[in-house]
């Protein structure tokens, strides 16, 4: 067994290769190359340590997926207004941290389609294209719409949402990729529908706050060999050993002949992580 690196976990990064998605999972001041171990039998074991990602205050559990509890209540990257965008109350005032919100929700947002799990809709910030449906797992996506801000972002996804779905079922994504969708044409059948809610939207917002988009469908490739037939997913805090062949990555899971783990849910564990490496097989540790 060959111990790769060792510290607390972050979400894995991705990058568009030729249209397949790249892993790298940060693991302290390590970033292993995941697509290179896919085939291998990986070790990730949770040495019952937990930091906040922020302030690094010791912490019995994680909160918003890396946080100690008064961070997660006092930082606006853990306010509800991140799961729910349309509830964004900037403009009232009342930001946690009104510098973050600045530099991160008052930009431009872009609303999207993508198939997941089947079809749904979806807001990321400029930043975070394609990086958001790598971390989804959406096999297809499309911008539809951009935005100048984070709330406006929400509210045209609600109304989208009256129609299709704005969630992913992750179990589903997990169990193989979706038949491919004419996303250009479901675009083209729900834009009219919300049309009058657009027109509110922009007497509210501007005429310029909300610019349609002509785009071409994104195909994403995930590196997947074999996928799970019955979902099995490990907790680290019931069973701090997990272990397995990796047979594939998609979204933020690791899909191990064993079972399925969600990378960023552990986000600010403290785990080390080993590969038992077979003698015709490299590993690429970057650090």
């Amino acid at each position: 067994m060959k111990l790769l690196a060792s510290g607390p976990i972050r979400k894995m990064k991705t990058a568009l290769d030729n249209g397949q998605v790249q892993y790298s999972l940060p693991v302290g001041d390590s970033l292993v190359a995941m697509n290179e171990l896919i085939g291998q039998t990986v070790n990730i074991h949770f040495l019952n340590e937990i930091r906040c990602q922020h302030c690094d205050r010791k912490t019995k559990k994680s909160y918003s997926q890396g946080y100690c509890f008064p961070c997660m209540q006092s930082l606006a990257r853990c306010d509800m207004c991140i799961m729910k965008p349309e509830t964004c109350h900037f403009e009232k005032g009342t930001c946690r941290e009104p510098e973050w919100g600045q530099e991160n929700c008052m930009i431009p947002h872009y609303v999207y389609l993508a198939n997941t799990s089947g079809l749904k809709v979806g807001i990321t910030r400029h930043s975070q294209i394609p990086t958001r449906w790598c971390d989804q797992g959406a096999t297809q996506a499309l911008p539809i719409f951009k935005v100048a801000s984070r709330i406006q972002s929400g509210l045209v996804e609600t109304a989208l949402a009256e129609f299709i779905a704005d969630k992913t079922n992750w179990r589903a994504m997990l169990k193989g990729n979706n038949e491919a969708i004419d996303l250009k044409a479901k675009a083209s059948e729900l834009i009219p529908l919300i049309a009058e809610r657009l027109s509110q939207l922009k007497l509210t917002y501007g005429s310029d706050a909300i610019e349609q988009l002509d785009e071409d469908i994104i195909d994403l490739d995930f590196p997947v060999t074999e996928f799970p037939t019955k979902i099995t997913s490990f907790n680290l805090d019931k069973a701090p050993i997990v272990s397995g062949v990796l047979q594939g990555i998609k979204g933020q899971y690791l899909l191990l002949d064993t079972g399925v783990i969600n990378m960023r849910k552990f986000t600010s564990y403290f785990v080390d992580f080993s590969v038992e490496s077979s003698t015709n097989q490299q590993q690429t540790l970057q650090i």
